[in-house]
């Protein structure tokens, strides 16, 4: 197996790590490194891990903990998007409450993709007003989007993330092998969030994109040769980059928001029910034709950005997501940005705009403009 040379990408409040051996194999102390471990003193953990998750790594995780001494209690939950909810919160809590967790000394472990990794992170912020955990991602959306930040949060009603807190972890361990055992289209789940960055910010990771998406599955990305690596360390360097200066949100205006001001809106009503990444891609195809319309696009390159959502395996459209959906959403965006609409939007590929006078209009125009892409190419690449 083929792993990624050790690169730490240093974040103001935690390192995010890509770890260069099995993370499971005894032999790597990174994990038992970050709950404290030494091999002689024990010490105790909560780990968290996704269902499916220890259907598929739970005996090597058990066998990983029982070599370096540490004494481990093990939380098995769903990762599923129709579980993440304040009741999961509790469970986690309850459980940290039953192990008797040390507030500063004793840490909590999440081994999953991103559903579970924001639940466990409010979990610890909340828990004696915060405790420290390790997120251990193991998708692709949980290694480039959702263990980069520091936002946690669950859906409430038919709002996504709305309750939640800002709390970092104090590692995130990143190993690509997971992801072997990833399905295709959760890996084009993945996909859907380097595409947001190479659209907004990296021209270069553009190019690349469309170069290698055709090889992209999850044993090339577990396998981690020059141009998978290249392609996974630029979308995460430049979500810290972008993240880095203002963790809290207190600017507003934040690049990393596209993709994802209509797609909340349709994330929750689509049914049967998408992946988070593939209601952004259908939101970036929508905001692709936005650009385009103001001339911040040319036609050439509103192509190629549509073609390679397409390519990467992602929807362009979907039948809830409607003229009257869209303004919904935008609607409901205003708010969460303080009374603008503050939607960002391509300037050229790898830059971004921000505009606060889209029309209900502009928008149907747009979503008329990916039908008539889509019609034409049935969806795919030309």
């Amino acid at each position: 197996m083929t792993f990624l040379p050790l690169i730490c990408l240093i974040h103001p409040i935690r390192p995010i790590c890509l770890i260069p051996n099995p993370p499971l194999n005894p032999a790597n102390p990174a994990l038992a490194k970050a709950v404290g471990a030494d091999n002689r003193d024990g010490v105790r953990a909560l780990v968290v891990v996704d269902k499916v998750v220890d259907d598929l790594y739970g005996t090597a995780l058990r066998s990983y903990f029982t070599a370096w001494q540490a004494d481990a209690t093990w939380l098995v939950m769903p990762g599923d998007e129709e579980t993440k909810a304040l009741e999961q919160v509790v469970e986690v809590t309850r459980a940290m409450t039953e192990m008797g967790i040390l507030r500063r000394t004793e840490r909590v472990v999440v081994v999953g993709g991103g559903v579970l990794m924001d639940v466990v992170g409010m979990a610890a912020s909340l828990y004696r007003r915060g405790a420290p955990y390790v997120r251990v991602p193991t998708t692709l959306v949980g290694q480039v989007d959702a263990g980069v930040g520091v936002k946690t949060g669950v859906n409430h009603g038919t709002h996504k993330n709305r309750l939640g807190t800002y709390f970092a972890p104090e590692v995130t361990l990143i190993d690509p092998e997971f992801l072997r055992t990833v399905p295709h289209r959760h890996i084009a789940n993945g996909l859907a969030e380097i595409i947001k960055m190479a659209l907004i910010k990296d021209a270069d990771l553009f190019h690349l994109l469309e170069e290698t998406v055709a090889q992209i599955s999850s044993d090339t990305l577990a396998d981690c040769g020059a141009d998978m690596r290249e392609v996974v360390s630029r979308a995460i360097a430049g979500m810290l980059d972008e993240l880095e200066p203002n963790l809290w949100e207190s600017v507003l205006e934040r690049s990393v928001d596209y993709g994802h001001t209509f797609s909340p809106s349709l994330e929750l009503r689509a049914d049967p029910p998408l992946l988070h990444g593939e209601a952004v891609a259908v939101d970036m195809a929508v905001c692709v034709a936005l650009a385009t319309g103001r001339q911040y696009l040319s036609p050439a390159d509103a192509g190629r950005a549509l073609a390679l959502i397409a390519a990467a395996g992602l929807p362009l459209t979907h039948p809830v997501f409607t003229a009257e959906l869209l303004q919904i959403g935008l609607a409901d965006a205003v708010k969460h940005r303080d009374g603008l609409q503050r939607l960002p939007l391509t300037d050229g590929i790898g830059s971004c705009v921000f505009v606060n006078d889209v029309t209900p209009a502009e928008l149907a125009r747009a979503l008329e403009f990916v039908h008539a892409y889509a019609d034409r190419t049935d969806g795919s690449a030309p």
